[in-house]
């Protein structure tokens, strides 16, 4: 008996603007101490609004922007998807709400942030946000080790030449980015 493929999904619709405003709003409440994980999950896995290629790539991107990687997705994401509105969108759902709870948060670390119980609290978040930041990054990484490419090397290159040999930051990116650039186009000429 021969295997074969299984079907394709079909494409998710493009979201609306509603759409953009709430999931982005489930992302914001989901994401306590880091929302990357939470927006792959949802744009990946539940909506199919991109593929992990695409996401990884769109996320690609935002890093080499300034400001928040993932407050540029967001933008990125909702003007891709609707326009400056749906950036709009986007950027209300994924802001409104952290910003009013870091206001009611920060008034009330400055009544209660010497009591033990607080610090015990927010020593346990820690691990839980490092956890799920390091399981992303699995994710993440996944599709780039699926096929053996210049990817994988250029990832190892650069975790061992930060990582271990402690070289600067700005020194690795000066060499590995015009590398990996041309090993892409290399790869896909």
């Amino acid at each position: 008996m021969s295997e074969t493929a299984a079907p394709p999904l079909p494409a998710a619709p493009i979201p609306s603007h509603a759409d953009l405003f709430l999931a982005f709003f489930k992302i914001t409440l989901s994401g306590f101490g880091g929302t990357l994980p939470w927006t792959r999950r949802m744009f990946v896995e539940e909506k199919r609004w991109l593929t992990a290629e695409e996401f990884n790539d769109v996320y690609a991107l935002c890093q080499f922007l300034p400001g928040p990687n993932i407050v540029n997705l967001t933008s990125l994401f909702g003007s891709r998807m609707r326009g400056a509105t749906g950036a709009m969108a986007a950027w209300a759902g994924f802001l409104l709400v952290p910003f009013c709870v870091m206001l009611a948060a920060g008034m009330l670390y400055e009544r209660y942030g010497d009591v033990e119980a607080v610090r015990r609290v927010l020593s346990g978040i820690a691990p839980a946000a490092a956890g799920l930041i390091i399981a992303t990054v699995a994710k993440m990484a996944k599709p780039m080790f699926r096929r053996f490419g210049p990817a994988p090397v250029v990832l190892l290159a650069t975790a061992f030449a930060i990582g271990l040999m402690r070289w600067p930051l700005l020194l690795v990116l000066i060499v590995i980015a015009p590398v990996s650039i041309g090993l892409a186009w290399w790869e896909r000429r």
